[in-house]
């Protein structure tokens, strides 16, 4: 049974004074993801209503891809890093057929 893909949305608030680095971590990231294998789409877009207000907007081949992208030194850093910079909120989605 094929797998079918997985779509991850973060919604990353940094803290004070924080902003530059959460944005310049965020934007080192994604040369690395996108070059992951399973990684379909890997993007970091901000809130106009709240411009310190980060959202990633990542697609993933299948729920494997999404593991093995967990798994990279680049995430493992960021893992380390986020707490110190910002509260985050993640959510591991799949799709829902619509006819």
């Amino acid at each position: 049974m094929t797998q079918s893909p997985a779509k991850i949305t973060a919604i990353l608030t940094p803290h004070p004074g924080k902003a530059a680095d959460l944005e310049a971590l965020l934007v080192a990231m994604a040369p690395h993801c996108r070059a992951e294998p399973g990684n379909l789409r890997w993007d970091v877009w901000r809130n106009q209503a709240n411009p310190e207000c980060y959202i990633l907007d990542e697609l993933y081949r299948d729920r494997d891809a999404v593991e093995a992208h967990r798994g990279t030194p680049h995430y493992q850093d960021y893992l380390a890093r986020i707490p110190s910079l910002a509260d985050r909120s993640a959510f591991v989605l799949e799709a829902v057929s619509v006819s």
